[in-house]
């Protein structure tokens, strides 16, 4: 038995070989979208990104025989832990050949890791929390991956599964078709009943006004999704840098904001699934695959529904109805009848039921893993 030897990364050079190391995973498998190398490079910055105020993170390579065989992250979130007030830590950046060897070497390191600076747990997958990829794919392999949504080899499970982990908590994203969903008498009477009954106006974002429209996002964020199990508030930096990283991307009528007699509701943010452009572009946005983000936006069939949230008091009378039934006919309108919903927690009832109202139907599952320290 070769002895597996785990090192620390450290230098930027060392950074660059952990994202890279992927390419390895994946050069076979037709649905694997390779992440663009400088968003990864940004997400792991310990420096820049403001995640890691609250938190820190250490990357691990596994080497093999001289061969790298696999690669993660341990990730203690001191916010998510005052805000749960639990110990628990996390892991990300989660990637392994078929070696049952290698990954409880991965996972012994980064438990040990998490042990010494004092958590009782690991959960994971987290690239790095809950509010950027997360969990890790159970079911509907058959398929590419959403934007920002996670994908691995069916493997990953079995290796966990045999390291000890169970099952945290499963979460869903449902199939959306344009047909189907207008097709919904029960959404559209909803939806009808609850714009009559409150006046709701929704509208979309104001992109010659993001600063101050981004404040609104601010504001029903972490409100609205606040009691959600293993929800972590974004900061206000942590809002503004992903509202920077996504502002190219976003289709205005897609943003999209309700009030009633003036006053905020919800918000819903759906994405052009850029997977689509991504996957040709191989990791690299310069010189051209900046480009291709404007030039071929045309061939994106689907969108994701990331966040649909509406503020506590205002929940349970229909408004995700509303939003439901703005959401897909103003992305016909941009001739995207293709949807997903994700992800949505396997015990959120009223999330599935929308959903299910829309007759979406589960096509992907994932799972969040946890193990004892």
């Amino acid at each position: 038995m070769s002895e597996i030897i785990i090192r620390t990364v450290q230098t930027k050079k060392e950074i660059h070989t952990f994202i890279k190391f992927a390419w390895k995973i994946y050069q076979n498998d037709p649905y694997w979208v390779p992440p663009l190398i400088y968003d990864k490079k940004k997400i792991l910055d310990r420096k820049k990104n403001p995640f890691y105020k609250h938190a820190e993170m250490e990357m691990f390579l596994a080497e093999k025989n001289g061969e790298l065989v696999g690669r993660i992250a341990a990730i203690k979130n001191d916010l998510h832990n005052r805000y749960h007030n639990d110990k628990v830590g996390f892991f990300g950046f989660f990637e392994c050949i078929n070696d049952q060897e290698a990954a409880n070497k991965l996972f012994d390191t980064a438990k040990e890791w998490l042990r010494l600076r004092g958590c009782d747990a690991m959960r994971g997958p987290a690239n790095p929390s809950s509010n950027d990829e997360y969990a890790m794919l159970l079911e509907g392999f058959d398929d590419e991956p959403r934007l920002l949504t996670s994908y691995n080899p069916k493997y990953y499970l079995t290796l966990c599964d045999n390291y000890g982990f169970t099952k945290a908590k499963d979460l869903y994203a449902y199939k959306l078709e344009n047909q189907k969903v207008i097709s919904s008498e029960k959404l559209k009477r909803v939806a009808q009943i609850a714009q009559k009954r409150s006046g709701i106006k929704v509208y979309q974002i104001n992109m010659k006004k993001f600063k101050s429209e981004l404040d609104k996002v601010k504001f029903v964020y972490n409100k609205a999704w606040a009691p959600n199990w293993g929800f972590v508030p974004l900061t206000e930096e942590e809002i503004d840098a992903m509202a920077k990283d996504l502002k190219p991307l976003v289709e205005p009528s897609l943003v999209l904001f309700g009030e009633i007699d003036n006053r905020l509701v919800g918000f819903a943010l759906v994405m052009l699934d850029y997977n689509q452009i991504f996957k040709s572009m191989n990791g690299k946005l310069f010189p051209f695959g900046f480009l291709k983000l404007f030039t071929q936006k045309k061939k994106i069939t689907w969108s994701r529904i990331i966040t649909l949230g509406i503020i506590p008091e205002y929940q349970k009378r229909g408004f995700d109805a509303v939003f439901y039934w703005e959401i897909v006919n103003r992305a016909a309108n941009v001739g995207i009848l293709l949807g997903e919903a994700s992800w949505i927690l396997e015990d959120n009832d009223m999330m599935n039921r929308g959903a299910q109202v829309m007759n979406g139907a589960v096509y992907k599952k994932y799972r969040v893993y946890q193990i004892p320290i």
